[in-house]
């Protein structure tokens, strides 16, 4: 005795793409494959400027524990492998914005 199997998938429901909203961000994050360098400059230069000071302060007003300094340094010698060591753009955008919200909480931890 045979089976036989229907091969016709017309029956089945199709899944609808649900979130738009992230499949756009990765459509634009994905459009800036060719400026990674551009990227990868500016996530160093926002760091270095507006980050790297930050243990600096933290320490000498605010009296913070030592541990923000490995925390900073570390999330920029993070973005520089990242950067340099063959990573692609959403990784090197990716660490951008979670340095930021790391040294954005840090901030807002000690001083508040």
């Amino acid at each position: 005795m045979e089976t036989a199997i229907n091969t016709n998938i017309a029956h089945y429901p199709t899944r609808s793409i649900k979130n738009n909203t992230w499949n756009n961000l990765l459509a634009v994050v994905d459009g800036q494959a060719e400026n990674k360098t551009a990227w990868f400059l500016v996530t160093l230069v926002l760091q270095g400027v507006l980050f790297l000071p930050i243990p600096a302060v933290l320490l000498y007003y605010y009296h913070a524990p030592i541990i923000v300094l490995p925390v900073t340094f570390g999330l920029y010698l993070g973005s520089i492998i990242v950067g340099m060591g063959g990573s692609g753009i959403r990784v090197v955008i990716g660490w951008l914005l979670m340095s930021t919200l790391i040294n954005l909480s840090m901030l807002a931890l000690y001083i508040l």
